[in-house]
């Protein structure tokens, strides 16, 4: 889209506006809106009326907010934030405040609602501002960027503080004005948003597309005209005729886990640096391993759990969507150790392949009983024991059909991650092409007042 720029410019003297319309008016925003809008609005309420309440899980990354919960004032009056209807949040915490948590506050109970103390309340002067254009502003990048320069505080404790909001130098339209830009960017960002939600919803068919390709060549085979058989077991269902019904732990020499030291909070750099694998180095069924920690000097390696080519590795504790996935180790690394979180599976090639095993484990069937199988206390740390993949039954091709189903879906899989990439590529430049129109639009870059006239 292709728009004007303003007649006349001015120099802001704001360094993240740079020129700005001349017509506009620089101002700190105290001058044109209340910050946290004092309690006492509310003083002559009955304190068992019902409020909404706003946790910070309740104020979304794209403006939205939820409004299912609801509290009485008594409950929330001392020690929660307080606003209304028309009013301005900004979630000011790390990282809350990076991602984007912020709303414009509408459809409260009787108008009225309280949430988390990590809120900044901004409520528009009426005279000289909007709420739906101070909630463009607040979105920006250019007020996002200024704003995270100002935060104080260290690690995951850093705020925005209140009085950077309050003495934020913004250059301000005329109302009527705010009126439009936000109005061109409700327009124009709503059609980007509706093209980023159609590659997510593509990203999610890809994704099933990939499990529902490897799913089935891993249990029907590529052959759709092969006579089939019951395999006798539910999950499986039915096999091609020729396969053999096995249980794991007839296909493989052995079955071990590692060693899991006090580590450094930072991977091995060198080829020459000792490291521990992960357990999410075989998440998404490929094996990473950069996904290690790096053995401190004064701990000597037990070497027998260095990784060979071909060794398959299961995670045996992880959460129940990651516990049990498997991957295939590429090539040697002699100096990377199997941690105590993993199962290394030695396979008898001569029956059968690693990587085809760690296919079919990443199968439907075989992963609904792994999940079904999978115990512990807490559902962040779930864990399988020997016996769950040692006992499950598998339908093993001919070594010769393993290697052409290996082969294929290696060859699918590459396809359906190039379509990944580029629709990753696509909402990545979506995005900052959204965050770019923003940015322009309310410091001034583009005139949008023919926008009524635009065609929609």
């Amino acid at each position: 889209m292709s728009l004007p720029r303003y007649a006349e410019y001015k120099d802001s003297g704001v360094a993240s506006h740079g020129l700005v319309p001349s017509h506009w008016q620089v101002k700190r925003l105290r001058f044109v809106a209340e910050l946290n809008p004092s309690k006492s609005e509310v003083a002559s309420v009955d304190r068992q009326t019902q409020v909404s309440f706003l946790p910070m899980d309740a104020i979304g990354d794209d403006g939205a907010i939820r409004l299912d919960e609801t509290r009485t004032l008594a409950q929330v009056e001392n020690g929660y934030t307080y606003f209304r209807d028309g009013d301005v949040v900004i979630a000011k915490i790390t990282p809350c405040f990076e991602n984007g948590k912020g709303a414009v506050i509408r459809g409260l109970l009787d108008g009225v609602g309280f949430g988390t103390t990590e809120l900044i309340v901004v409520r528009p002067k009426p005279q000289v501002a909007t709420s739906d254009y101070l909630g463009w502003l607040f979105t920006s990048p250019t007020f996002r960027k200024d704003a995270e320069g100002a935060m104080y505080g260290a690690g995951g404790q850093k705020r925005v503080p209140d009085s950077f909001v309050r003495d934020y130098l913004d250059a301000v339209p005329p109302l009527d004005e705010q009126s439009t830009i936000a109005t061109f960017l409700d327009r124009e960002t709503g059609k980007i948003d509706a093209l980023i939600a159609e590659q997510e919803k593509l990203l999610t068919l890809l994704a099933e597309k990939r499990q529902a390709t490897i799913s089935h060549a891993v249990t029907r085979g590529l052959n759709p005209n092969a006579p089939m058989k019951d395999s006798g077991v539910a999950w499986l269902g039915e096999v091609p005729a020729h396969w053999l019904i096995v249980r794991i732990k007839h296909v493989i020499s052995s079955i071990e886990q590692g060693w899991s030291p006090q580590c450094e909070n930072y991977p091995a750099e060198t080829s020459e640096e000792w490291g521990v694998l992960k357990v999410g180095c075989v998440n998404g069924g490929v094996f990473r391993p950069s996904e290690n920690k790096r053995l401190p000097d004064e701990l000597e390696p037990m070497s027998q759990y260095a990784l060979r080519q071909g060794d398959l590795l299961i995670s045996r504790a992880n959460t129940r969507d990651l516990v049990g996935g498997a991957a295939v180790v590429t090539e040697d690394h002699p100096k990377l150790l199997l941690c105590d979180k993993l199962y290394r599976l030695r396979i008898d090639g001569a029956c059968c392949l690693s990587e085809f095993l760690a296919a079919l484990l990443g199968a439907d069937g075989a992963r609904s009983q792994i999940e079904l199988q999978a115990s512990g206390a807490s559902s962040s740390m779930l864990n399988i024991g020997q016996s769950v993949i040692l006992d499950m039954p598998v339908a093993l091709p001919p070594i010769e059909e393993q290697f052409r189903i290996v082969d294929f879906i290696t060859t699918e899989r590459r396809r359906l991650e190039e379509l990944q990439r580029e629709s990753k590529y696509a909402i990545d430049l979506l995005k900052e092409r959204r965050s770019a129109l923003v940015a322009a639009a309310v410091t001034g870059k583009i005139d949008v007042r023919n926008f009524a006239k635009m065609p929609v």
